[in-house]
């Protein structure tokens, strides 16, 4: 029996996919926002929707198979990271099911997170996909996505090596203007065409407690050392 046979406990094909067109650098996480497991997986297999992923997990822990990873799944929309626009040919995306902060935004459930955990790092090791490359829906949409949302537990894929840690400062640094924010903030990823919502972005993922899209020394400290950690080659 193959890992991914161990990692997946059923399948939903759904027609929601074509063809990639780049190879595999990315995993994208997102949070289903919609009222149950059920709406949401509905949704994925309908395709009048045109929307799909290729895995979606239960807050029970249950991994539902969707659409195979060689075939190009429709969940990042119009999005953008570190010069990739069409970020659905060249990720992997995962659905979380939680209601989102439309529906009821919760925390994700210990057994959610402890079926991801295997799930990714059997992902990441296939595809040789860089911890800096595991985003959310809201780091490569951040003017229309902001899942999976500020009460992801991001720090838990770190202890595993399948994102980047959010990093120690002994500082705060102020940017000249927030244009160089801007700009770091571009270098290291993002879409930066809406600032403030770049920043909000940032901020969810690396400042979870709070977001407000205000740059600040605590932001740029953050930044600086994150861009440092990569310019050094210890993180990739």
């Amino acid at each position: 029996m193959s890992m991914r046979q161990w990692l997946v406990h059923r399948e939903a094909p759904s027609p929601n996919c074509n063809e990639r067109k780049l190879p595999v650098s990315m995993v994208v996480l997102h949070y289903t926002g919609m009222r149950t497991a059920n709406d949401a997986l509905e949704r994925m297999c309908n395709p009048a929707a045109e929307v799909s992923a290729h895995y979606m997990i239960d807050e029970d822990g249950t991994v539902i198979a969707l659409v195979d990873e060689d075939k190009r799944a429709w969940h990042a929309g119009r999005s953008y990271w570190r010069g990739t626009t069409d970020v659905n040919s060249a990720s992997i995306g995962i659905e979380l099911v939680n209601p989102g902060h439309e529906f009821g935004y919760r925390l994700y459930p210990r057994e959610q997170i402890e079926a991801l955990l295997p799930l990714l790092a059997d992902i990441v090791r296939r595809h040789d996909i860089p911890r800096a490359n595991v985003v959310g829906h809201s780091d490569v949409a951040p003017a229309r996505k902001q899942d999976p949302g500020e009460l992801f537990p991001w720090e838990v894929l770190a202890e595993h090596r399948l994102a980047l840690s959010v990093p120690k400062l002994s500082m705060r640094l102020i940017y000249d203007n927030p244009g160089a924010f801007y700009l770091a903030l571009e270098r290291f990823g993002y879409d930066i065409s809406d600032g403030r919502a770049a920043v909000r972005a940032f901020q969810r993922r690396f400042r979870p407690k709070r977001v407000d899209g205000e740059i600040d020394g605590q932001c740029g400290a953050l930044l600086f050392e994150l861009l440092l950690e990569r310019d050094l080659g210890r993180t990739r």
